[in-house]
Parts: C-alpha cells; structure tokens; sequence
C-alpha cells in the first residue's frame, strides 16, 4: 500500500493516534477530525500587461474554542485546499500545545510571486483581504505570514482591511513591520523558538551543543537563523540545502557567508569550498541534529531508515510522514514535532496581538524571555508526558492539544450530556 502524502490526511492519523491513547469520546474525536469553516475565494487581479487574472485563495478556520483563529496566509504555486487545512488543523494544535489563548487557521493563494511584480503581488494582497474583510478580524480571525509572504504584505491586507471597515486596528493581523505596530523579535520568533526546543532536548539527550554537527534542510528565513544561532552556540553547521539543491563541508559552513551568497546567486549550490549533495544525501548525513526547515512530507518512509540524526527538530510545518515518524520512533531518533518545534512564531504572534490590542509595547528582551519561558514551559510538559505515557513527542504533543481543546468545547455547552452519553 502506498505511503500516505496528503498532508490533511497525515494530519488526521497524528490526531486518530493521539485520540485513540487518549480514549477520547468518538463525537469530540470526529468533531476534531474536520475544520469548522472554510472560505475559497476568486480575487481578480489587473496584471502589468493589462489583463486580468484571477486567482484562487482559501482560508481554513480550523477550531476557535480557545480563542480567535490564528494562522499564516502563504503565497504558493502549489498550494492546495488540503495543504491548508492541514496546516490549520497543526495550528490548532500548536497553540493548544503552548497554553495560549487562540485557536487554529490558515490561508492561502495559489500564485507564483517569483513571476509577478511588486505592483501585482500587492494587488493581490489587497484582494485577499477585501474578500474576506468580513471573515477576519482581532476577535474573530487573525492571519500573519507564511511562505512567500513577508510583513509588507501583511502591511497591505491591514491597510486594506482599515478601509474596508472604515476603522484603525493594527490587531487584525500580525507580522507586520515595526512601524505599524509590529513586535520585536517577530522576525526571528520562530527560528529562536526552535533554538529554544533543541536546547531542552539536548539537555535531555546530553547532546552537548559547543561540540555539535547540524544539518539544516531549506535556507529560507527561518532555515538561515537557525543555522546563525546554532553556530553562536558552538556548533558546527555542516551542510545546509535549498529549493535547487544541498551543499556540505565536513569543516563547517559560515551561515552568513552562504546566506550572502545565496542572495547574489538565488541558491546556495555552488557555495565556495562546499561539495553538492542531493536532498536525499543531505537529510541522510551522520549528524548530531537535523532540522528540517522546508515544506511537508520532506521525511518518509523512503528515507527515514537513513535518517542518522540523534534529534531531529521539525522546524518545517509537517516534514515528517506519519509512516516516517512510526519508523523514527521504532529507531529511537528523538524527534521534537513541529507544532511544538516551530510555535515561537505564533507566540510572539500572540505577543504582538496582545500589544497592538492595549498599543503597549515590548522590548526585545521582554518578548524573548516571554517567548522563552512559555516555549520550554511546552516542551517540559509533553517530555513529561512522553515519559509518563511511554509514547513518541508527536503523540505526547498531540495528547497534550487534543484535550485541552476537546475540554474547552464541552465547557463552552457545545455537548449535552443525557444518560451518559455525549450529544452534539
């Protein structure tokens, strides 16, 4: 049979799995298993050449019982209906796992915003947003950026927004530049978070970091700021990849040189003193920590007997197959999920709301230590859990989401009970 890569469906076994340990009550189970709402739009958009084009655009509201929805919106070629409920669902999950008060969505437009002009990618933006002015906003929904957009983008949907309700409230969105109401260390939240997670992890694992060698699959932002941060902690990056391909150097690389050149040349292939390996070759290399930094399903059961890593940190929204965790956690590869992996991001998201909300404002330092102290908080409780329970992170994690969820939708008097039974 063959291995499952619809990322919806993947997302779906986790949560079967989790709900199963949990012995959670079969209509909670199948009330999870599905988002409650989701919007497809058609945005046209006036193109440079003067013709129109119209594009296709979803935003999955996955489950508000905690909170507003809360998600990225990305900008992909290849996105589809199920990619992003798949992702809503994780962030759903994501901020359950970290105790913080928002629900889970995710939005997307199918585009290529490597073939289109500033001018259009803006216009684009602005119809996202007119078209579902209604469906967002600070206590309803609250989008931020993802793959392939960036914080003028999110300046553009807030902007947009205001002038379709007429009103100010930079708390629609999050993400955005600084000088309009954006927070400090929004930028590298989510790669720090991830820095954060592997600390704990290699403090378990007694990995020790000064003398550690780290393999980073996608140089995009968060790819290359974990990359810098794993080298101020000593470690040695060894190989790093990209959309067109990997590179490796046994001596280690510099972060910032590939980064520099990455830029001028648009991949790091070809990097000075650097030999070009594959995707596969790279995510098989003997290494202490691999950090997968990419998009979905990068982890299979094609590769995951190969995968040598001690830890694997999913900074990547679902790099791993459920057939390829089942096969990491029979090998005893200590995986941290990527709803726990990655969640600084959607936290100091949540940092940036609560500041646009009271127009009171953090220093870096005081998001970090913030960031810091809920992201380890998250990770010590499902170790605990993992341990107590005998089960793998993944599990662990989702056993952790799925209940605080599941609890706060019988509080809120969704479900009767009569005779025992639950009745939706």
């Amino acid at each position: 049979m063959a291995e499952e890569l619809n990322p919806f469906k993947i997302a779906q076994q986790q949560l079967d799995k989790a709900a199963k340990k949990l012995n959670l009550d079969p209509k909670v189970h199948e009330k999870l298993r599905e988002p409650m709402r989701i919007h497809e739009v058609s945005i046209p958009v006036k193109m440079d050449n003067g013709e129109e084009k119209k594009f296709v655009g979803f935003r999955v509201q996955y489950n508000n019982a905690r909170g507003p929805y809360k998600g990225g919106i990305r900008f992909h070629p290849d996105e589809t209906l199920d990619t992003v409920k798949a992702l809503a669902a994780w962030m759903t999950w994501k901020t359950a796992v970290v105790n913080i008060p928002l629900g889970g969505g995710k939005g997307g437009v199918i585009c290529n915003t490597k073939e289109m002009s500033l001018g259009e990618i803006e216009r684009l933006s602005r119809g996202y947003a007119r078209a579902l002015a209604d469906k967002i906003g600070p206590h309803i929904d609250v989008p931020a950026p993802d793959v392939y957009t960036n914080p003028q983008i999110m300046a553009w949907i807030m902007d947009e927004y205001e002038k379709v309700t007429g009103k100010s409230c930079p708390a629609v969105i999050t993400g955005k530049p600084l000088e309009l109401g954006g927070s400090e260390g929004r930028g590298d939240a989510t790669a720090q978070g991830v820095i954060y997670t592997i600390r704990e992890a290699a403090n378990h694992l007694g990995i020790d970091l000064k003398n550690a060698r780290v393999v980073v699959q996608g140089y995009g932002n968060v790819g290359y700021f974990v990359a810098i941060k794993m080298k101020e902690l000593g470690s040695k990056v060894i190989a790093v990849s990209d959309s067109r391909g990997g590179i490796y150097s046994e001596d280690g690389l510099d972060p910032e040189k590939v980064f520099e050149f990455k830029k001028k040349n648009k991949t790091v292939v070809g990097y000075p003193g650097s030999k070009e390996i594959t995707n596969k070759e790279l995510l098989e290399l003997e290494c202490d920590i691999l950090v997968p930094a990419a998009l979905e399903n990068q982890i299979t059961h094609e590769n995951a007997d190969g995968i040598k890593a001690k830890l694997v940190a999913e900074a990547a929204n679902g790099p791993t197959t459920f057939e390829a965790g089942e096969i990491l956690t029979r090998r005893k590869v200590f995986t941290i999920p990527h709803f726990l992996c990655n969640s600084g991001g959607v936290i100091v998201s949540y940092f940036e709301w609560i500041q646009n909300l009271y127009g009171y404002y953090w220093t870096r330092e005081v998001v970090m230590e913030r960031m810091d102290k809920i992201i380890t908080k998250a990770f010590l409780d499902v170790l605990k859990m993992s341990l107590d329970e005998k089960v793998d992170m993944r599990t662990a994690a989702y056993m952790i989401s799925i209940k605080r969820v599941a609890d706060a939708i019988k509080l809120r008097g969704n479900f009767n009970q009569k005779n025992g039974d639950v009745i939706i």
